[in-house]
């Protein structure tokens, strides 16, 4: 906000590492060229390729080359493993297609496997798919304007100066224009023409609509249609509905409308009819709730005035995403010109974007995403100063759980500066500089109050970051070890809670005891023990999935080698995904590419958010029907997080019973 969120999509060409791209165009002349690819997507450690004629490819010299790991064949599917660093390797392979021609209609960037989500998860992550090609330029802009407001506290400049004006446009023109970036990202995102929505978005925006909106008077289509007087600079929700429903509009105009008149007429039915929803139905949604919120708000200063801090601390983020904050935001001007301060908008809106910072900084500590890292590092950074978007739309809503937490700090602050009355005594950016705001009426009670707020928002939402990036990022990087195997996963997030680092469940004892300094797994099955490298899968044997062993099973009784948590589990039962009490990352795969079984054999498998104990039984295999289905039955078992637990080697040889140690980790 102005003054106060997995994969790389088509398009995305701000995110992309040029460092690949030698190795990418190796990669596609070695397997026949653009000519003979079908398909192209990736899982998170291998590229796959549907090719038309697998004869042309060149495997040899493929697994010669520098930066491949090794090749195979299944399931259809040609397979170059290149590490963890694929999606990077993608997007070089994407462009290098795009290039060729290869149209979006035979070659997919979709990587992540189907799962069972709820409407909540797949509105949020359409929305955060969206802004993740956004993202960047956000950025750029947010910094800018956060060493604005550093130049303007340091009296380098002066909010009157050109130089402020001019940097002010240049950061502010992403965020104003925010619609028709998103309008774009939105149509690829939903395979509909990207200059068709962003024309739509663009008349949403134009100066005549802007100027009609500033006049007030009623504006009506041919006199009969009203159109609903409001603002869209900087709004999100309304140009997405719009875009929503234009994707299945356009794709029903090109379907009745002639081929000899549908480069003319399907753009002008598009405009007219969509850009009368726009402004008569699908754009106001924000009007209209931002009326209503604006006169519960004015409710709630008459009657709970410590309570509009409270929500605005708390739901501001969300509000943003509606853009009903521009209905609330002017009860508080309104205020501060009345009364000579404001106590409705701003003390709820800093602490919301410090809190928003905070979390977005301790995602940047935790997580293992280089790129993450980055984006989280500048996003919280302009969050502190007063620019939520890029903390917002390229960190809180992607991972959720600095969403929660943000919400929770601010809300704690906000609630902290309600029942203290603070109130700024003029108006500015919602950051860090913006305290000096509070300073008036010959005391410095409020300035002092709005740092405590802010101190409070700070911790409540780091703590609550830390608390929650425990199980959220044990989840994510469980996840992300299984789909490295190309797996369709199914995951649920725990609802108990992931006991803390550094115990492990004592059992039969209901205590807990301290990590030693070495940590045992033991073998999930009885069998012969195989070597990594002899198991025949090169994402296994290669190294790239982690250190650890294969097991040819002589029953179809798979137990749990670890005591720890299933965070992470195939609906096909082949696979899971364990963290240890101790924060060690445990995957168990069963066969190789038993996925294709799609669960035939498979029976009994614990579902996600179990706690298991060693020996615990995960799943009952029918070694057979594996045999039959013609897949190895090798049981492996990798630890999927080395650099973070320690030294990981194999005890054991030859044959071993389940249960019995295998591998060793030495802190």
């Amino acid at each position: 906000m102005l003054g106060s969120f997995f994969m790389p999509q088509r398009g995305d060409r701000f995110s992309m590492s040029t460092k690949y791209a030698t190795l990418a165009a190796e990669i596609i002349r070695l397997v026949g060229g653009p000519a003979n690819i079908e398909s192209a997507y990736h899982c998170q450690t291998r590229l796959r390729f549907s090719l038309h004629n697998e004869s042309l490819v060149r495997d040899s010299e493929l697994q010669a080359t520098a930066g491949v790991a090794t090749t195979r064949v299944s399931g259809g599917t040609y397979q170059v493993v290149v590490g963890t660093h694929v999606k990077d390797v993608f997007e070089e392979v994407d462009r290098e297609l795009s290039a060729a021609g290869v149209s979006s209609a035979t070659h997919t960037t979709a990587s992540k496997p189907a799962e069972r989500r709820s409407v909540f998860s797949v509105v949020v992550d359409f929305i955060a798919a969206t802004f993740q090609p956004i993202v960047p330029a956000l950025s750029g802009a947010g910094m800018i304007m956060a060493l604005l407001a550093v130049l303007v506290v340091t009296n380098v400049i002066t909010r009157e100066s050109q130089t402020y004006q001019v940097l002010a446009f240049f950061a502010n023109a992403v965020f104003y224009f925010l619609p028709i970036f998103v309008a774009i990202s939105a149509a690829d995102k939903l395979k509909t023409n990207r200059f068709l929505a962003g024309v739509v978005a663009a008349m949403m925006l134009h100066p005549t609509w802007t100027q009609m909106v500033a006049s007030g008077d009623s504006v009506h289509l041919f006199d009969v249609i009203p159109l609903t007087l409001a603002s869209y600079g900087s709004s999100v929700i309304p140009i997405l509905l719009v875009i929503l429903v234009q994707s299945y509009f356009e794709r029903l105009l090109n379907r009745v409308v002639p081929n000899a008149i549908k480069l003319v007429f399907v753009p002008m039915i598009t405009f007219l009819v969509m850009g009368t929803l726009a402004m008569s139905v699908l754009g106001p949604i924000g009007t209209f709730l931002g009326g209503y919120l604006a006169i519960f708000f004015a409710f709630l200063t008459e009657n709970a005035p410590w309570v509009p801090s409270l929500l605005i601390g708390a739901l501001l983020p969300v509000m943003v995403m509606f853009g009903v904050h521009n209905a609330v935001a002017p009860l508080g001007f309104a205020q501060l010109a009345q009364l000579g301060y404001d106590s409705i908008f701003g003390p709820g809106a800093i602490c919301s974007n410090i809190a928003q910072g905070v979390a977005t900084l301790v995602v940047a500590v935790r997580t293992k995403d280089a790129k993450l890292r980055q984006i989280a590092t500048a996003g919280g950074i302009t969050a502190l100063m007063g620019i939520t978007e890029p903390a917002l739309y390229g960190v809180a809503l992607p991972k959720r759980y600095p969403l929660i937490a943000a919400m929770i700090g601010g809300g704690a602050g906000g609630l902290y500066a309600g029942l203290t009355s603070t109130h700024r005594f003029a108006v500015g950016t919602s950051g860090l500089p913006a305290v000096f705001l509070y300073i008036g009426d010959d005391t410095l009670q409020f300035f002092v109050n709005i740092l405590v707020a802010l101190a409070i928002s700070a911790v409540v939402s780091a703590a609550a970051a830390i608390l929650l990036s425990v199980r959220f990022e044990r989840v994510a990087a469980a996840q992300d070890a299984l789909l490295g195997s190309g797996l369709t996963v199914e995951v649920d997030i725990p609802s108990a809670s992931v006991p803390a680092i550094g115990t492990i469940s004592t059992a039969g004892t209901g205590g807990e005891r301290t990590v030693s300094a070495s940590h045992e797994i033991t073998a999930p099955v009885s069998g012969e023990v195989l070597p990594l490298a002899a198991i025949p899968d090169g994402a296994f044997s290669s190294g790239v999935m982690g250190p650890g062993l294969g097991i040819e099973p002589m029953n179809g009784r798979i137990v749990s080698p670890v005591t720890g948590t299933v965070v992470a589990a195939t609906k096909t039962g082949h696979a899971f995904g364990i963290v240890t009490d101790a924060g060690v990352e445990v995957l168990v795969h069963i066969g190789v590419d038993t996925v294709q079984m799609k669960g035939a054999g498979f029976s009994g498998a614990v579902p996600s958010g179990t706690h298991v104990e060693v020996g615990q039984q995960l799943v009952s295999v029918d070694l057979a029907a594996i045999s039959d289905a013609g897949h190895p039955a090798t049981v492996i078992l990798v630890v999927t997080n080395p650099d973070d637990v320690g030294e990981v080697s194999v005890t054991a040889s030859g044959r071993v019973v389940a249960g019995e140690p295998v591998l060793s980790i030495a802190g």
